[in-house]
């Protein structure tokens, strides 16, 4: 298989806008609006950010809003949805918030779509009152919001005002094969939830490829993948960092939600085997280490899968060292 150089590659950002075990919501939205500006300085092609309700460590539930406050204290970095989870929203109001933001910074905002809750039952419910089909009618969700932002129409009934008429890049996400088929009849661009789900990766890029038709915005297949990177100046200082990830990912698998914790010397008091194993699992690719320890496994990746695109998720505590992973990574993609 050829090789795909790191600095032939894109690197993105995904910021779960994380809240610190002693800190606010309002500190974790200064956080990512000083790490959007120091992505937007180190050269990385964009910033998104998920969206998720009812957790306590995660701050991103009015993804929209926040989509606004980055990319109004940035300059230059698309900003975008990693993504919005469509089932808990009206197609219609998706359109008229994406076709704001696009008005306000023009050719610098993402639009990228799930068919995932992004939270629990309970919630999903007093999110969206029935659920009857929500998820079921994502295809059908995903061409009416298209359809919004298809050029003005004065004898439509309903119109997305603002949003007609915009050319706003509309991303499907996916951690199955589900939306790999859906993106390639469509004609868009496709980003895998690899950091969390990693067991379909290679299948549904497969399946991606294998089935795109070319569209109007699109005439390739355009594949981007998450990963998890914590990079410090040694091994040893990336692998206690790390530790912050996988506590938040046993709380995950334990159903107890806690704002992010500070590392730990050790893990093996925290988990027992069956634990342990599971995390690594959903972890499998994490790429943790000082700067040669990741370039060489995100080399590997690149080769792996072919992927037109990275992103970057990064679960470290201390924010001048998450920025610092940051750093480290951009100085890679670099490298020729």
């Amino acid at each position: 298989m050829s090789s795909k150089k790191l600095s032939d590659i894109p690197f993105s950002i995904l910021d779960l806008v994380p809240i610190l075990s002693d800190k606010t919501p309002a500190d974790a939205f200064r956080n990512s609006l000083d790490l959007a500006r120091n992505a937007e300085r180190l050269g990385f092609k964009r910033y998104w950010m998920a969206e998720h309700h009812n957790m306590a460590g995660i701050a991103s539930s009015a993804t929209s809003v926040l989509i606004g406050y980055i990319a109004g204290g940035t300059a230059t970095i698309r900003v975008g949805s990693g993504g919005i989870m469509l089932p808990n929203h009206a197609p219609l109001v998706i359109a008229e918030q994406f076709g704001t933001l696009e008005s306000l910074y023009p050719g610098r905002i993402d639009l990228g779509l799930g068919r995932a809750p992004g939270t629990d039952q309970l919630t999903a419910r007093a999110l969206r009152r029935d659920l009857r089909g929500a998820v079921d009618d994502f295809p059908q969700n995903v061409e009416e919001i298209r359809s919004y932002f298809a050029p003005a129409d004065p004898a439509a009934h309903v119109r997305a005002v603002p949003g007609e008429g915009l050319e706003i890049p509309i991303w499907i996400l996916g951690s199955s094969t589900y939306g790999a088929q859906l993106a390639a009849i469509l004609g868009m661009p496709y980003a895998f939830a690899s950091h969390f789900a990693p067991a379909s990766l290679h299948a549904a890029l497969k399946v991606y490829r294998d089935n795109f038709r070319p569209s109007v915005s699109l005439k390739e297949p355009y594949a981007m993948a998450c990963v998890n990177v914590v990079a410090a100046d040694t091994d040893a200082a990336a692998i206690r960092l790390s530790t912050t990830l996988y506590t938040s990912f046993l709380n995950v698998i334990r159903g107890t939600a806690k704002p992010l914790q500070p590392p730990v010397a050790s893990m093996d008091d925290l988990w027992d085997g069956s634990e342990r194993y599971a995390v690594h699992q959903m972890l499998r690719y994490s790429f943790i280490g000082g700067p040669g320890t990741v370039k060489e496994e995100l080399q590997a990746f690149a080769n792996e899968t072919q992927v037109d695109e990275i992103m970057v998720a990064s679960s470290v505590f201390d924010h001048t060292a998450r920025v610092h992973s940051y750093e480290i990574l951009a100085e890679l993609g670099k490298q020729v």
